[in-house]
Order: structure tokens, then sequence, then C-alpha cells
């Protein structure tokens, strides 16, 4: 130990102290007077050591074995600036010396190795971020406010030792990497080092004399911070003082966001959250704004050289060797924009006014002969219409189209998202908005340029407002029919890649500006950023919407959802699109049925007795009789009220935590708490509950889910002989809100055969899982071998179309006339029929009850393989296209993991599909795509729900 400050450049070597670990429990006890164990625990410089009385108890500590290289003073400033944090900021856990039977447990041993110094820290509980798992944006958030605490807690502290030279000190990165560099021996490593190193120092030297210094952390990473174990914790506490300098304020936040970038998915924009909360607690200045990006960058250069060289050192030191392709990744994922993007993009991000984007403010290139029209390439394009956007070549084909249909030009505007052309599944944000716009002629045409044009390397450079026009054709003469790229930007042709992702144009909007006004035209504007905020002013809150930011939907196309921006979704929870999204045989039916006739179902006309026909044909003999209204909700409802009308009784009796509707009486047998938490105490009177026949969470479970049914029937009976009789048993054949709970065998046949013994009917509610969802069966009420009195059906019979129908038998039917008569305007018009007909012909003509079956099979057995792999996988429920994956903390308990299925369905989001949760704990995925979907786009579901798993959520 030394009494000299440490100077990185005059030390030479840092070799890791490796001090026996049976000569530090002596050491120990010698010095501190109490018998530990000694745990190894991962450091770069130092050497640590979790500490815990023998025979395993409670940890007493960290014991810290300083490098030598480093002074008492030194060691001093970072208890100090511990201290000092744990004072300003008494909500975060800090370590501290610890005391012990002869006071605070720090000092000098004589060891081995020499003179070390060695002191014990309180043991900060909880987990670290270590690894490269996903960080949420509320966690990366997190780490911005705790460094922004640490650095407004220590702005205002001095010490003597603050001014050593440490190799993390940003302010010497240039020196530092010029050292370490030296001496790397892969050339390809030294190269891409260099280049991203030279263009970092580039942007940072016109604001390095102007950067505030003050003390600081300097290492509050993903490593350095700690959470609570628990769901959903955020971390609270800050360790390992050790890179305790003075240097500049903003190399605070700009470690902290390296950090970030190695973590699954993580991106430059992905540190967002803790600039934006680093600035809202102590501003940023607009030098340190400017700073910010190079000094992650040069933060990542030092990583990745001072690791290797760590590890070519001391080829034992596990810490160092693992970080390696982390810290390759952390300056692989800093340098993948541009710094000018980046420095804009948070710019952006923080409201601060940005660098003027290059303007084109010249005349057109274009003859003014020319009569160029726009190709529209957004998601709401007619151009993308029946899937034609899911073709490679629909960009170029759409604007040929264009040229044949007479256009003299066709011209895609420069950044505008475009569908055409975009892949189907991505994980990441797709790159869908082009930094160019593009110009075909239809025939041979020459441009119009200034005479400041240069020809050179293939393209034509113009100069423009703060950037250059650059012409992807080497001479003005363009022939026909092919595609030429104009693109206005500040930056180097190569920098700029052909499209962009959406999120990313805020960035990219400093360095390249809107191409398209050098061809004559206006972009077409881009969708309001106010819309969500329009909805819930104008929409009832109750009425709500998924996902706290959802995006804004404005296509589907057979399984697929897709952005005004361009990326597509795959739909894994949307049963109302039961055939598909866009089905064209639907669009065609109702384009020609509104063509000839849509009026209220009381005048007659063929298509509502056709479609009758035909519905009551996929049903039992005896359910012949059809009432056509417009939702489940109706469904339920009238089905009801059938069934008091065709007995003359009031009480219904319904299976617990279902969800039939909002109507009246179809909320009134809703008693799911997850849809309404007040259900059980605001049930009507006559309205009466048996258990939820749920093999899986229920009271009965496994073999003994066979007592749900004689309990069921014994609960009818007991109900009779008070006086209340029931008009009905209602539930739904396969238990949806649960996540598709197949019923106990028999289950159905029993309270069904009590019921009637009773004077009362069955309803079946096969609104979520009738018609063909379930694969082996059309109907749910075929897997239980039995036939209910009513049915009510919806939401898949419309394929999208507000469409509900009720089927019984005539005896029952004709008992609604003590109710008065029925009559439901649009339920059965001429459109609704015709679109149910259209329905049934899909399904059969497309196979889709088979695919249902079959890719549904496939789907469950990839989903019950997650749990071999995933604890969190409690069971997988249902068949065919209705599954549940029910998520629980213990297997043995059935804990519901209500907080891990939330944040699993928003890391689906960003992966790129749609999933909500159910049931009344919220804790299962309801897994109802429509019945098209392929294998490929199960298997993408699985992957990335295994992916999240994986990595974290």
């Amino acid at each position: 130990m030394t009494d000299t400050l440490f100077d990185y450049f005059t030390a030479g070597e840092l070799p890791t102290p490796t001090l026996p670990t049976d000569e530090a429990v002596a050491l120990f006890r010698e010095s501190y007077g109490l018998d530990v164990d000694l745990q190894s625990l991962g450091s770069q410089q130092d050497q640590n050591f979790l500490v815990r009385p023998v025979g395993d108890g409670e940890p007493l500590g960290v014991l810290k074995i300083s490098n030598p290289v480093f002074s008492e003073t030194e060691i001093e400033m970072q208890d100090a600036a511990a201290a000092a944090v744990a004072k300003a900021e008494p909500g975060l856990r800090i370590p501290e010396i610890v005391n012990g039977p002869r006071g605070p447990m720090t000092g000098w041993w004589e060891t081995s190795q020499g003179r070390l110094h060695a002191r014990v820290i309180s043991f900060v509980s909880g987990a670290t971020l270590t690894g490269s798992g996903y960080l949420a944006p509320r966690v990366v958030e997190r780490l911005g406010e705790l460094a922004a605490a640490v650095s407004v807690a220590l702005a205002s502290e001095t010490h003597p030792a603050s001014g050593r030279v440490l190799q993390w000190d940003l302010r010497h990165a240039e020196r530092v990497i010029a050292e370490i560099a030296a001496t790397e021996p892969d050339p390809e490593v030294r190269e891409y080092c260099a280049t991203a190193a030279a263009a970092a120092l580039a942007a940072l030297a016109p604001v390095v004399d102007a950067l505030p210094r003050q003390l600081g952390h300097f290492d509050v990473t993903d490593d350095n911070v700690l959470r609570p174990h628990g769901v959903g914790t955020l971390p609270d506490a800050v360790i390992d003082f050790g890179d305790v300098i003075d240097s500049w304020a903003v190399g605070e936040i700009a470690v902290t966001v390296s950090s970030v970038l190695h973590h699954d998915g993580a991106t430059y924009a992905s540190t967002l959250p803790a600039v934006e909360r680093r600035d809202r607690r102590r501003p940023l200045s607009d030098d340190e704004i400017t700073a910010l990006w190079p000094l992650v960058v040069l933060r990542g250069v030092v990583l990745v050289l001072s690791g290797r060289q760590q590890v070519r050192l001391d080829d034992a030191n596990d810490y160092a060797s693992g970080a390696l392709d982390r810290e390759f990744e952390i300056l692989r994922r800093a340098i993948a924009v541009p710094i000018d993007v980046a420095t804009a993009r948070i710019r952006h991000a923080l409201g601060r006014a940005g660098t003027p984007a290059p303007v084109w403010q010249n005349a057109s290139i274009v003859p003014d002969a020319v009569r160029a029209v726009i190709l529209d390439a957004r998601t709401i394009s007619p151009a993308a219409d029946e899937g034609a956007w899911l073709d490679d070549d629909a960009l170029e084909r759409a604007a040929q189209r264009l040229l044949e249909d007479g256009a003299d030009a066709v011209v895609l505007p420069a950044l505008v998202p475009a569908l055409l052309g975009a892949p189907s599944r991505t994980p990441e944000e797709p790159t869908t908005v082009p930094t160019a716009a593009s110009v075909w002629f239809a025939v041979p045409t020459t441009l119009v340029l200034p005479a400041a044009a240069e020809s050179r390397g293939g393209e034509i450079a113009v100069p423009a407002t703060g950037g250059i026009l650059r012409v992807s054709s080497s001479s003005a003469e363009v022939p026909a029919r092919t595609r030429v790229r104009v693109l206005l930007t500040s930056l180097d042709a190569v920098e700029v890649p052909d499209a962009v992702r959406p999120s990313d144009v805020p960035g990219w909007s400093a360095v390249v500006g809107d191409a398209t006004r050098a061809l004559g035209l206006a972009a077409p504007a881009g969708a309001p950023d106010d819309l969500l905020e329009r909805r819930e002013a104008v929409v009832a809150e109750v009425q709500e919407h998924y996902y706290s930011r959802p995006p804004q939907i404005e296509r589907g196309w057979r399984e697929y959802l897709i952005g005004v921006d361009g990326r597509v979704y795959l739909d894994m929870v949307n049963n109302v699109a039961s055939v598909g999204h866009a089905h064209p045989r639907i669009h065609a039916a109702v384009s020609r049925q509104t063509r000839l006739l849509n009026t209220n179902s009381r005048f007659h006309y063929a298509a509502i007795t056709e479609y009758g026909e035909r519905l009551a044909a996929t049903l039992p003999d005896e359910l012949d009789t059809v009432f056509f209204v417009n939702s489940g909700s109706e469904a339920v409802d009238l089905a009801i009220r059938l069934a008091m009308a065709a007995t003359g009784r009031q009480d219904v009796v319904a299976m617990a935590e279902a969800y039939h509707g909002w109507t009246y009486a179809s909320d009134a047998v809703s008693t799911s708490i997850a849809d309404n938490p007040y259900a059980l105490e605001t049930r009507p009177e006559w309205v009466h509950t048996v258990d939820a026949a749920n093999a899986y969470r229920g009271r009965h479970r496994g073999a003994d889910a066979a007592r749900y049914a004689p309990e069921a029937a014994a609960k009818l009976r007991a109900l009779a002989a008070e006086g209340h009789a029931p008009a009905a048993f209602l539930s739904e054949t396969f238990y949806g809100n649960a996540g598709g709970v197949a019923l106990p065998d028999g289950y159905l046949r029993e309270v069904y055969a009590a019921v009637r013994d009773l004077g009362g009917l069955a309803i079946a509610d096969e609104v979520q899982v009738g018609f063909g969802r379930l694969g082996s069966w059309f109907w749910g009420f075929r897997q239980q071998e039995v036939v209910p009195d009513i049915v009510a059906v919806a939401k898949s019979i419309g394929g999208g179309f507000p469409l509900g129908a009720v089927i019984t038998r005539r005896e029952i039917a004709d008992r609604y006339r003590t109710q008065g008569y029925f009559f439901s305007s649009t339920g059965g018009s001429p459109v609704s029929s015709v679109v149910g007909s259209t329905v049934l012909d899909i399904i059969e003509d497309e196979g889709l009850q088979e695919n249902a079956r079959v890719v549904g099979a496939h789907l469950k057995t990839r989903l019950a393989a997650l749990g071999e792999r995933h604890p969190l996988v409690g069971t997988v429920h249902g068949a065919g296209l209705y599954l549940g994956l029910e998520f629980v903390r213990d297997r043995e308990t059935l804990e519901p993991a209500t907080e891990e299925t939330a944040a699993i369905c928003d890391r689906l989001l960003d992966l790129g599909v749609i999933m909500q949760p159910t049931g009344d704990h919220q804790n299962v995925l309801k897994i109802k795509p429509p019945l098209c979907i392929s294998r490929e786009s199960a298997d993408y579901f699985v992957d990335m729900l295994d992916r999240v798993l994986t990595t974290g959520f």
C-alpha cells in the first residue's frame, strides 16, 4: 500500500489481489476476533469476499481487500463519499463500515502478498442487474434516478484524494485508449476502437472546456445497484464506491447509460428513460447534452480495451473474462448510429431544440413537364390491401403499376413510414422509414440540375442548405422505369442507411432532410401525435384500450395487426376476427350487399333465412330456431330472458368467476372479479352461483374435480327446495375467462340433467369457444357430449362484424311471446346475414377448424415444453386455438404470478406480439388468435415467449 495518489499512467499493471481464502479467514479472526466463512466474489481490481458466521448464518458484510496500488487516503475518500450519499439520500441503501467486537472492521493486514488494506462493509441484500437480461423502461429510468441522486449528493463534496487518475475517468479517455490500444494484439479490434474513439473525440472537442466537474461515483451501473428480492422491485441501493474521483459531472450518467446497452434488445434509445430522469432531477446543460453520447462511446472503447488487457494480465480473473462479450456489445450498440443522431434523439426526448435538418430550397430537379404522383406506401395505402405488402418486391410493383396507369413519374416520399415490403414477424422495431425519396420515370428523363452539381463516385452531389442532395445516378440522364434514390443529408452517404426505425426519426431528422421537395412534391402528413389523448378525452374512461401507450393499429391481415409506423404485430388474442383480419371474401360480400340492400330485419329478404338455415344446420336437429342480435352480451341476455319466459321463473344459476357480457342480465350472471371487482357484492338476488369447475386451481383439483358436478347438482336441488327453482343453468362450455379450462368430464351431462329434472333449461355460452375454435369440436358442448336447450354465440360468427345469435328449440322460442315481441334492428340485417354465411363458407372452404386442431395441438405442445425450462409456467389449458398459459410463482401453492403476467404481455408487445392476461388473478395468457394462424406464426409466438421468460420482463 502506498501513500501516493494513484495515477493510472504511472502505476503499470493492476493485478487483482489473490489472497488465499484460508489465509483471509485466519487474518479475519486475528484482526476482528470473529470466526467466519468467506465466499469469493468477483471484482476487476480488488478482492472481495462475502462474510458469513461459521455455520452459514446471515451475511455479516463484504470483505474488501483493496488493490495495493491505492492509498489509504483514497480508501477513506470512498468511505466518505458513501457516507455523504447515505446522509443526503436516506431512502437509498448504501454500504458502510461494519462494527465488530473490537470496533470498526477496517485496517491493515500483513499478508503473504504484502501489506494490504482490508475492511468489512455492510452487506446490502438484493439482486444486481448483472448479466444481459432485459431491463424494462421503468428500471432504466430508475438507474437514471440513482445516478442523479448520487451526483446531487456529491456535488458539493471535496476530498484531497479526488485528483487521483483512474483509467475510468473519461477526461483521460483519449490517453487511456492510446496506451492500451498499443498493447492490443488484434488489429481488427484496434481499428474498430480507434475509429469509434476518433468520432467521439471529434464530437466532444468543442465542449470539453465548458463541462462542469465534481466529485462523483462514476460507476452507478447495472453491476453496482441492487433491488430488493421480489416481483417488480426497483433498485434502491448503490454499492462499490471504488471509482470515486473528481471528473465531468455528465460522466456519471454516461457511465450509467452505457451499462444499459448490453442488455437484451437494448439500443441507444433504450437509455432515454435514464437520461430523461437525470435531466428532471438535475438538468443537463446544452454542452453536457452534446458531450453525453461521445462519452458513452468512449466508455465503451475503454471497457473493451481495458477488459481485454485485464484478461491478458490475469487470465484467472473470471469476473473480467466473463465481461468481455457484454463490454464489446456496449461499444457495438453505442456506435450503431452516428453520434449526431444519438445526440439529436436525446435532445428531442428532453424537449430541447435540436440542430436544423438540411433543407432543399432550390427548384425541383424533375422537369416541369413531368407529371409526378406520390406512391403511397403507408399502412393505410390501397397498395397494401390483401396482403400485398408481404411481397419483397411490393414497393417496386406498386411503382411500376402507377407508371402503367399513366403517371409520368412516381415518387416515394422520404421520411414517411412504408408498409410495402415490411417484414411480418420481427422481435425488434423494423426499419420502415426510408431516408431518401425515390423516383421512377415512365420514359428516359434528364434531371434539371444546378450548375454546382457534381458527379462523383457513381452519384450526383448537389449543394443544399445544411447538407448535400445525393442522387443515385452517375449522370443526369435517368433511364425509364428505374428507381433513383435522392438523399438529402449532412453526413456521408455511407453513414445513412436506406431506412431507419420510426422511433429513430427524431434523431435522424437532424442529419437527414426531406428530399421529396427536390422532386417537386410534398410528402403526405404523418399520423397525429395527440390521437390517444383525444381518444381518452372523448371516449368514456371505462371503455378501456389495451396497453398504457398502445400502438396505433390501422390495418389487419390474416393473423397480423399493423401500426401506422409500418410495424407488423402478431395478433394472438383476437377471436373476434375469427377467419383472419381483412378477409377479402368478407369485404366482397359486404361491398356487394351494401350496393343491394341493408335494412332492418323486419323486411322479407333471402339472406336472413339462408343464414338462419345454415347456422341451425351446424347444431343438433332439435336446436332449430334462431334469434339474431349484434353481440355476445345481447345473445346471453336474450338467452336468459328466453329461459325465464319459457319456465315462468326468475332464478338463474351460473358458474362463478365467469364473464358473460355487459347488459343488465348478462352482467348480472358475470361474477369475474377481474372484469368487475364488485361483481360478487352487486349480484342481484335472482342470480346464484356454483363453484368454478377449475380442475387446476379451483376448490377441487386433479381427480377431485369430479366432485364439482354432484355439488352443483345438489346446489340446484337445494335452491328449488328453498323456493328458488332455477329457470336455467348457464355456463361456458369451456371455461373461457380462466383461459380455456376444460370442464371435468361429464360435468355438463350431470348438471344439465339436474336442472332439467327441476324444470329448468340449460344455456350454453359459446361466445368465446364456438365455431370451430376448439379444433376437434365445432361447438364446445360437443366435447361434453351434451345438447343444451339454448345456445348463445357471437364474436367468431361475424368475423369481426357485429353479429350474434341465440339458437333454441321452437317451443322455447314461442314462449318468448309472454315477454312481448322481439326485434333487433340490425341483428340479422341483410349485411349481417351475408357476413355470417360468408364466415361459414370460409371456415369450411379454408379448413379453418382443422387448422385450429393441427396448429393448436402444435402450439399447445410447444407451450407445455416451456414449463420444462421455466418454473413460472404452471400449466397449459384449453384445446385447438383457445388456449391459456397460466403463470404461477409456486407450482405447489399456485400463487398467481399476476404482476409477472402483465409485464410479460408488455414485453411481448415490444417483440411484436399482441397478448393480454385473463382470469380472476390476471395470470393467464389468453391465447385465441385468428383461426387462420400459420404454424410459423405459432412458433414465433412461443419463441418470443421463451425469450421473455429467459431474458426477463
